[in-house]
């Protein structure tokens, strides 16, 4: 196989084709396959053949670790120099200057709003933030110790028999309803499933307060008439959904796409988020930083729990990530938030934990070789629990923030012409023309 180039002097000359030419060579023959955006179509591989009724040549790529199933204008990453840009504007700026709902605009509009055009947004997902009291009948017959993500799992997907128009995806009016709907419940559902493990009673929104306030009152609020959040915690919650809001193709986006390519409703396609998420490798993966932390107990013991990775009797939770080979840039700017929250709540004695193994790690040539660097996940967890969260409820405030990024996502897959229903591929490897046994014949 060989780009479209010429050895000259041992020198590479391109031709100036954006091509690759690819020599089979069971055959001998060769076949020039288009370069667009410093990719080739996989079904261009299908024209080359051994015999004119082959499928044609397949490429394999578990966890499609070097396969792009989309186009998107929505979440740039460069993960060689720590890159994350929301529709080309920096995370740093947006979690610095913006609100996650102006955010969330921008995500789902794909450009900025306007002072009136916040206001009316803000407006819009403020009224809707109520679910219907079935809903809550429903959360309501989960058992006591229900886990609350199995809660929002289920609750999201229950809305779609409550709009049941939200079927209609081709008509925009009716889809942009259903995101505004979204945005507006999701908070409400994870409160709701919060103070159901809690085996507090369900508190209603506060329309007064903001995105972030409305959710802590949601948790927080026992007897007093009004909560008034700390704007500390409620800054520091807001950022966190910002951070948190789309990271291009992860597994749970992924599966939203794929689930929503049938063409389904957004809920049920949010809802297949919401169920990726759960997992520990995905949305429970801060949990796993705690777990270490407390595990290593104190600052003290740091250095004796580094030679345990080093000689692979202990897993470094929290650094190195998929995509960034560099400093996650979202672990920079939540750092900051951790430094908020504690100013509140009190410092935390797994923080002071924390900040030695990543100094000790940023040091380190072992570390900083292998281009271990810590990411979001790392200091996530310790805003989280400093908030009174206990550690079931981590992937649902992830859920809460990432929602507008699903949307928008789902929104893009809709008017993509290039996109069908998935249907990835596979190779085959069991048995084959196997005559049917009788049950009597068959040995034990």
């Amino acid at each position: 196989m060989t780009t479209e180039t010429q050895q000259q002097d041992g020198a590479e000359v391109g031709t100036g084709k954006d091509t690759l030419t690819v020599t089979d060579n069971r055959t001998g023959r060769q076949y020039e396959i288009p370069i667009e955006d410093e990719t080739i179509r996989a079904t261009e591989l299908r024209k080359i053949k051994v015999h004119e009724d082959d499928f044609g040549l397949m490429t394999y790529d578990p966890a499609y670790m070097a396969t792009a199933s989309c186009r998107s204008a929505i979440t740039f990453i460069d993960g060689e120099n720590g890159v994350l840009e929301y529709r080309g504007y920096p995370i740093e700026q947006l979690a610095e200057k913006s609100s996650y709902l102006e955010v969330a605009y921008l995500l789902v509009h794909g450009e900025l709003p306007s002072q009136q055009e916040l206001d009316e947004w803000t407006h819009e997902i403020t009224i809707h933030t109520f679910v219907h009291e079935n809903i809550k009948s429903f959360m309501q017959g989960f058992r006591y110790d229900a886990h609350p993500m199995g809660m929002l799992l289920a609750s999201v997907g229950a809305l779609s028999t409550f709009y049941p128009e939200a079927a209609l995806i081709k008509d925009a009016e009716v889809r942009y309803i259903q995101v505004i709907r979204l945005l507006a419940k999701m908070p409400t559902l994870a409160a709701f499933s919060f103070r159901h493990n809690q085996g507090k009673p369900y508190v209603y929104p506060d329309n007064d307060l903001s995105y972030a306030g409305n959710f802590l009152s949601m948790i927080y609020k026992m007897t007093e008439l009004k909560y008034e959040p700390d704007p500390r915690l409620e800054h520091a919650l807001d950022v966190l959904f910002i951070l948190h809001a789309d990271h291009e193709q992860n597994c749970s986006t992924s599966a939203v796409r794929s689930v929503g390519s049938s063409q389904v409703d957004p809920y049920s396609a949010v809802a297949a988020g919401v169920a990726a998420l759960y997992g520990p490798l995905h949305g429970g993966a801060n949990e796993a930083v705690l777990r270490m932390l407390r595990r290593i107990e104190t600052k003290d013991n740091v250095p004796d729990f580094i030679r345990g990775v080093k000689e692979g009797k202990e897993r470094l939770m929290g650094f190195g990530h998929r995509v960034y080979k560099n400093y996650d840039p979202r672990a920079k700017i939540i750092k900051k938030a951790v430094d908020e929250t504690f100013e509140v709540t009190g410092t935390n004695p797994l923080l002071d934990i924390a900040l030695e193994l990543e100094r000790i790690a940023l040091e380190d040539d072992y570390f900083v070789e292998r281009k271990l660097y810590p990411n979001v996940d790392f200091y996530s967890g310790l805003i989280y629990e400093a908030l009174g969260m206990p550690m079931e409820m981590f992937p649902v405030l992830f859920a809460i923030g990432r929602t507008s990024g699903w949307i928008a996502q789902w929104l893009e897959m809709i008017d993509d012409k290039d996109q069908k229903i998935a249907r990835p591929r596979q190779i085959y490897t069991g048995e084959r023309g196997l005559e049917y046994v009788p049950m009597s014949q068959r040995s034990g």
